[in-house]
């Protein structure tokens, strides 16, 4: 994994999401004491559920249990094992809404209290719903499991509250080529699951944003919603502001990334004093915006659909040959030969690079 320059600022994890996995793979026949201690992380902080562990801990035991486990499917085990009440205040103050549409925007504005490293959005296009899964910080090695376990998350709440009403004429979506072996995928998603696509999006008919949620409670919603403003005031607070930046662009639905004066706006800074910021963590703000570009034309390229003019703009290039400049010095190959080379390597478990 290339873990961005900013990784020793982020905020922690819930202990309990590393004791959860740590159960998962163990029952595979995986020694826990060898997996926390190629973490880092001492057993005695597992202990308690309100424990908690750093993000550059509960990656390298995510890297462990994957690799130990032989399991390129593990992301959607994990997903499953994390029941709505594993997420605490996140999951009260959602399932307490009055319809399912609140209860999205709920889960979009408290998510990082939970996945620091992931970002929600919510759009509409025509008739159809779509709840978009961003991966924000640079995971690369662990990109497949980590929107596996988020997806599968999602999909085994919306079955707890809804059924299969929502996946009847929906679609669940996953940037990245099918695996070799898709049963895992079958069996929780059915036939609506799809690979290869630009993004992760669970897509359901618009209509069904107005369904109420049976679990529906003013007061819990209002004091789980405390909560999670105050775990939000702290994940802000040890936040880089490299994080806050990605986040931002990560979360832009096309591929036009605002400028540094827009994410400046969003902020509440002046362009100068987010240039000055950036630069004490030794980044530019151009090198952020290119981390983004870079994990979206590997997706795009995949698409074979798309001409390279058609990947240019979408990228927000208005030259193509400035697309395939900055695509050399990212894959130190032309994009046209990168499309060829990955289209020639047939791995079960690639992800995204």
């Amino acid at each position: 994994m290339n873990a961005p320059t900013s990784a020793a600022n982020q905020p922690f994890i819930h202990a309990h999401y590393a004791d959860i996995l740590c159960q998962l793979v163990q029952e595979k026949g995986v020694s826990r004491p060898s997996l926390l201690s190629a973490a880092g992380i001492r057993p005695g902080l597992l202990e308690h559920p309100d424990n908690l562990i750093s993000i550059p801990q509960f990656v390298a035991l995510c890297r462990e249990c994957l690799q130990r486990s032989g399991d390129p499917a593990l992301g959607l085990a994990f997903g499953l094992r994390l029941k709505f009440t594993t997420h605490g205040a996140l999951s009260q103050a959602a399932v307490s809404c009055d319809t399912l549409e609140q209860a999205i925007s709920v889960l979009i504005k408290y998510c990082r209290t939970r996945f620091v490293y992931m970002a929600l959005s919510f759009f509409t296009e025509s008739d159809e719903a779509v709840l978009q899964l961003d991966v924000v910080h640079q995971v690369d090695d662990l990109r497949r499991f980590t929107i596996d376990l988020l997806m599968a998350s999602l999909m085994d709440v919306n079955q707890l509250l809804f059924g299969d009403k929502l996946t009847r004429a929906g679609c669940c979506r996953f940037a990245y080529p099918e695996p070799e072996d898709t049963s895992p995928y079958r069996g929780l998603f059915g036939d609506i699951v799809e690979f290869g696509g630009e993004a992760n999006q669970m897509r359901f008919q618009a209509q069904f944003l107005a369904l109420p949620l049976v679990l529906s409670n003013p007061v819990t919603r209002r004091m789980a919603e405390a909560q999670c403003e105050e775990q939000m005031r702290t994940i802000e607070a040890t936040a880089s502001m490299a994080d806050k930046v990605e986040r931002i662009l990560a979360s832009t639905r096309d591929g036009r990334l605002p400028g540094l004066e827009q994410v400046a706006d969003q902020l509440l800074i002046s362009p100068r004093t987010l240039r000055r910021q950036l630069t004490r963590e030794g980044l530019r703000f151009k090198q952020l915006q290119d981390r983004i570009r870079h994990e979206r034309s590997l997706v795009l390229l995949r698409r074979q659909e798309l001409n390279l003019d058609a990947i240019a703009d979408a990228l927000g290039y208005s030259d193509p040959s400035n697309f395939a400049r900055a695509f050399r010095k990212w894959e130190g190959v032309a994009p046209s030969v990168w499309r060829q080379r990955d289209q020639q390597e047939i791995r079960p478990d690639h992800v995204s690079r």
